[in-house]
C-alpha cells in the first residue's frame, strides 16, 4: 500500500477547492489511471469526504474516518437496517442465568486479509487495544464498560482485561461486573473492530503507529486500504481477496476530501462523484434528490441543550419560557423543509417504547412564555445576559439556531443572541458562559433505558458536560432500575418512559429532530444503507447501476 504526505502534482487542497472541479480532483488525486480503471472495471465508487483527516486508525471509535470503518474492518456482530442483530466475526452468543457471564463463539471461516484465521485471542486483544488510554477510542465505554477488569485497562494500570478469557481459538468467555441482559447488543458495532493483534499491538500493549498501513493484511473487512495521501486527502480501498463474507461487487472505492458543501454538492450533481461521508444541508433533498437522503430513522436525535448552571438558564422559568416561545413545527421546516429528518418531541426515538402515549410535548405558547419570563428572577428580556449557542457547525444547524433566535426576538423581545461552531471561538468571559449546546444523543443498541443512560442520566457525558452537571434523582433511579430488567420485561420500557417524563419537567432542552441515517449516495448506487451505528450494513453489496 502507498502512503504519501506530499502535495500531489503541485496542487494544494485549497487550490482544489478554489477551482471546485471534480475532474481536477479526480485526475490529481488518483492520476489518469483512475478513469482507465473506471472504464475497464466499471464498479469504482467515487466518494467525497468533508475533511482532511490525518488519523485513519480504525480504532478511534469516532470521528469522520469511523464512518468508513465497515468498509475495511469486520465487527463482532452488526445490526441490519431493520435494527436486527446479525452474526459476523462472532457467530453465536449465550448468557448464563443472571446475565453476568457470556459465551461467544467465532465464525470458523473468519479470516484477516492476509488469509490467516481470526482467533479468540484477536477478539480479546482488539478489545484490550481499543481500551488502552493511548488509543483514545471515543466510545469504547459503550462496548466494554461493564466487563470485569476493563476499568484497570482504561485507567492505564493494566493491559489485560481479566474478564475476557479466550477459551481456545474459537470461543471466549466474558464475565461482567454486573448483570446486563443486552450485553450481546453492545457488541454489534464497529467501535472496536477486530484487527490482527500481532501486527496492531506492541509489546507494551499500545497501538503500533500506522500499523494499518502497508500490505500487512491485518484488517478483516471486505476491502483493504490500498493508498492514503494525507495532504491530498485521498484514500483508496480495493477488494480483500480473503474476505470471509460475500465477494465485494465494487472494484475500488476512492475517497477525496472536499471541505466546502457547495462544491461537494456540485460534484455529486454532476455524477462524477456518487457518494458522501455525511452531507448535512437544509437543501440536500432539493439538490440531490430523495434517494440521496433516504434511510432508516435511527436511535439518534438532535436537540439544543441548556446548561442550567449558567445565567439565565439557572432560572427554570427562563428555561421554560425559551422553550414555549419556539414554534417547533416551524423549526423543522426552517432547517429541513424537505426532510429527511423528522420533528421530535422526545429525547429517545426509534427504540421500543419511544412512542409513549402519556408523554405531553412542550406546547408552542408565546403568551405563557412571555408571562414566565416576566415572573422570572430576571424580570424580562432587558435584564437577560447575552444568550450564546455552540455546535452551530453546518448550514442546517445555523438555519435552526437563527430560527430559534428570531422566535425569541418576536415572542419575547430578546435580541442579544450569538452562535458559533465551537466554544473556543468565543473570547474572554463569554467562553465559559455559553448556555446552549447543539448536539446529538443516541444509542448503539435498540434499547430505551440505554438511550437515556447515555443522554440524560447524571453519569452521561451529555448531562455532565452540555447540561452542566444535570442530575435528577428520579431520572437516575428509574434508568438504573430499567437497565437491570430483562429485555422481554415490560417494566424495562415503562421505567424508561417514566424517566423521560421526569426529565421533560426540568425544561432542559429544545427538542429538534429524530435522525434519518441517510444513504448519502446518488440513486444509481445500491447497497449504501447504514444502521444505527453508522455502519454500512452490507458494504460487500455496494454497486453502481
Amino acid at each position: 500500500m502507498n502512503r504519501t504526505t506530499r502535495d500531489t502534482a503541485g496542487l494544494t487542497r485549497r487550490g482544489v477547492l478554489k477551482f471546485g472541479l471534480g475532474s481536477v480532483v479526480a485526475a490529481t488525486a488518483f492520476g489518469s489511471g483512475a478513469r482507465i480503471v473506471m472504464a475497464q472495471e466499471g464498479q469504482v465508487l467515487k466518494a467525497i469526504n468533508p475533511a482532511f483527516n490525518q488519523d485513519w486508525s480504525p480504532l478511534r471509535g469516532g470521528g469522520v474516518p469511523y464512518r468508513w470503518n465497515s468498509v475495511w474492518n469486520a465487527s463482532p456482530m452488526y445490526f441490519n437496517d431493520k435494527g436486527e442483530i446479525q452474526p459476523y466475526v462472532i457467530a453465536e452468543w449465550a448468557p448464563n442465568a443472571d446475565f453476568t457471564v457470556w459465551t461467544l463463539k467465532l465464525n470458523p471461516d473468519a479470516k484477516f486479509a492476509d488469509g490467516s484465521a481470526i482467533t479468540a485471542a484477536d477478539v480479546k486483544g482488539s478489545w484490550e487495544l481499543s481500551a488502552m488510554p493511548a488509543t483514545k477510542n471515543q466510545r469504547i465505554d459503550q462496548v466494554l464498560a461493564n466487563v470485569a477488569g476493563y476499568a484497570a485497562v482504561k485507567d492505564g494500570t493494566a493491559t489485560d482485561i481479566s474478564g475476557v478469557v479466550a477459551n481456545d481459538d474459537g470461543s471466549l468467555t466474558v464475565t461482567l461486573s454486573g448483570p446486563d441482559p443486552i450485553f450481546f447488543q453492545r457488541l454489534g458495532n464497529h467501535i472496536a473492530p477486530i484487527v490482527k493483534v500481532s501486527v496492531a499491538r506492541g509489546a507494551d500493549g499500545n497501538e503500533v503507529p500506522d500499523w494499518f498501513l502497508g500490505a500487512n493484511g491485518a484488517t478483516s473487512g471486505p476491502f483493504m486500504m490500498e493508498a492514503l495521501d494525507l495532504d491530498a486527502g485521498t484514500v483508496a480501498w480495493v477488494p480483500n481477496p480473503n474476505f470471509f463474507g460475500p465477494a465485494p461487487k465494487l472494484a475500488r472505492i476512492e475517497l477525496t476530501a472536499v471541505e466546502d458543501n457547495v462544491t461537494a454538492t456540485q460534484m455529486l450533481k454532476s455524477g462524477e462523484y456518487q457518494a458522501h461521508t455525511e452531507l448535512v444541508t437544509s437543501t440536500m433533498v432539493q439538490d440531490l434528490g430523495a434517494d440521496f437522503a433516504a434511510g432508516p430513522t435511527i436511535p439518534t436525535s438532535q436537540h439544543f441543550w441548556f446548561n442550567a448552571t449558567r445565567a439565565p438558564m439557572d432560572d427554570p422559568k427562563v428555561r421554560e419560557a425559551l422553550i414555549l416561545a419556539v414554534d417547533r413545527d416551524g423549526l423543522i421546516k426552517a432547517s429541513f423543509p424537505d426532510g429527511p429528518h423528522k420533528k421530535t418531541d422526545t429525547v429517545m426515538n426509534s427504540v421500543p417504547g419511544a412512542e409513549d402515549p402519556a408523554f405531553v410535548p412542550y406546547p408552542f405558547d408565546p403568551e405563557k412564555a412571555k408571562a414566565l419570563l416576566a415572573e422570572s428572577s430576571y424580570g424580562g428580556p432587558e435584564k437577560l445576559p447575552k444568550i450564546m449557542f455552540v455546535g452551530i457547525s453546518s448550514p442546517a444547524n445555523e438555519a435552526a439556531a437563527q430560527y430559534i433566535a428570531e422566535q425569541w426576538r418576536q415572542n419575547l423581545g430578546i435580541t442579544a443572541v450569538d452562535m458559533k461552531p465551537q466554544q473556543d471561538q468565543y473570547a474572554g468571559p463569554d467562553q465559559n458562559a455559553v448556555q446552549i449546546f447543539r448536539d446529538d444523543v443516541g444509542t448503539r443498541v435498540p434499547d430505551a433505558p440505554s438511550y437515556l443512560a447515555g443522554s440524560i442520566a447524571s453519569g452521561s457525558g451529555n448531562a455532565q458536560g452540555k447540561m452542566g452537571g444535570y442530575k435528577n434523582d428520579t431520572v437516575d433511579a428509574k434508568v438504573a432500575e430499567a437497565l437491570a430488567k430483562p429485555v422481554d420485561d415490560p417494566a424495562r420500557i415503562a421505567l424508561a418512559q417514566e424517566a423521560q417524563r421526569a426529565f421533560r419537567d426540568d425544561f432542559m432542552f429544545i427538542p429538534w429532530y429524530a435522525q434519518t441515517m441517510s444513504r448519502w449516495a446518488n440513486a444509481n448506487v445500491a447497497g449504501m444503507e447504514k444502521n444505527l451505528d453508522w455502519q454500512i450494513v452490507a458494504p460487500w453489496s455496494i454497486s453502481i447501476n
